[in-house]
């Protein structure tokens, strides 16, 4: 039976010196011996309803686990936790070939900058465990526009980097910007780039400054089983962002927004068109959604790069702007 834990967040009052608040929460669901777990995505050579058997082995437990208290992290709210994580992260992945690394986050507030990722890699937080972002700027670095893009979508320049972030990744399991402005354009709660065999399931994600998921330019992914909270006034916080990916389930999904849930995307205007990668064989069913000045599903804005075989069922749009949207840029 999948366990749902619940994320707390501070107050708006309280938000109102911050200048980085992000809170995540990540849960891997039930672990059942070496029992994978399969997933039907559209097969891609066929506009029918068949499908193919995607199976997530980082589902199973790892060979290697470690706490990250090993690695010095301190879960008190107050310490700084972001060279334990990337130092766990960096010592776990020697174990990558060997079955894979799990590292686990025990009770408590762990206050943290953003910190990367690596494949063949669960990290499982055990409940009543929350990530705290930091609000100091430095904790965040900036990183190059995405090619797709051009350039950042607040402001030209970079962007900051997501709290979770990974690129070239295979086999990875993950279970409030203030109104003050920023330089870079907004980071996201997870983004993960050029990656492949990818879960993320049984979040709640709370008040991020922008997008909460981001997969990019990636294949086979399921997004599954999450709680999106955020201000029905706040903009840009789309919920899932599918964005130039094949091969992605998006199911059992809870958002409250103040922007689309689904914004299936492709890049942005000559850049998207140069980059040429569409969005394809993607599935949206049993969403439930509230935004009231946005969609439940969105095509674009930015889809320079195409959309192909998006099918969505069982959807619950409740005091939306529009279900279904489809928004391009003039010309």
């Amino acid at each position: 039976m999948h366990s749902f834990y619940r994320i707390t967040f501070p107050s708006q009052m309280e938000k109102t010196n911050w200048l980085l608040v992000l809170v995540l929460g990540v849960v891997l669901i039930s672990l059942r011996g070496a029992e994978g777990r399969k997933s039907r995505i559209l097969d891609e050579s066929s506009s029918s309803s068949s499908s193919y058997d995607l199976e997530y082995s980082a589902i199973s437990c790892r060979t290697h686990s470690a706490s990250i208290t090993d690695f010095g992290g301190v879960g008190d709210g107050k310490t700084l936790n972001t060279k334990a994580f990337q130092e766990a992260v960096n010592q776990l992945s020697q174990y990558a070939s060997d079955g894979g690394p799990q590292l686990i986050v025990p009770a408590g507030q762990w206050l943290t900058g953003s910190f990367n990722l690596t494949s063949h890699f669960t990290l499982f937080l055990q409940k009543d465990a929350v990530l705290l972002a930091s609000q100091e700027i430095n904790e965040w670095a900036v990183i190059d526009p995405l090619p797709s893009y051009g350039h950042g979508r607040d402001a030209a320049g970079g962007r900051y980097i997501s709290l979770l972030f990974g690129t070239n990744l295979t086999d990875v399991i993950i279970t409030e910007i203030s109104q003050q402005k920023l330089k870079y354009t907004r980071p996201y709660l997870i983004e993960i780039m050029h990656s492949d065999n990818i879960q993320i399931s049984n979040l709640t994600l709370l008040n991020s400054p922008s997008w909460n998921i981001h997969p990019v330019y990636s294949n086979n992914i399921i997004v599954q089983g999450i709680t999106i909270l955020a201000p029905i006034k706040s903009p840009n916080t789309d919920a899932i962002n599918p964005d130039s990916c094949t091969n992605m389930r998006i199911e059992d999904n809870y958002i409250v927004s103040g922007d689309d849930c689904v914004a299936v995307k492709s890049g942005w205007d000559e850049y998207g068109i140069k980059y040429g990668m569409p969005t394809s064989q993607l599935i949206i069913r049993r969403l439930t959604c509230i935004s009231p000045y946005s969609a439940a599903i969105a095509l674009g804005s930015e889809m320079s790069g195409g959309i192909q075989d998006v099918r969505a069922k069982d959807i619950t749009a409740i005091n939306m702007e529009s279900g279904v949207r489809i928004k391009t840029a003039v010309g």
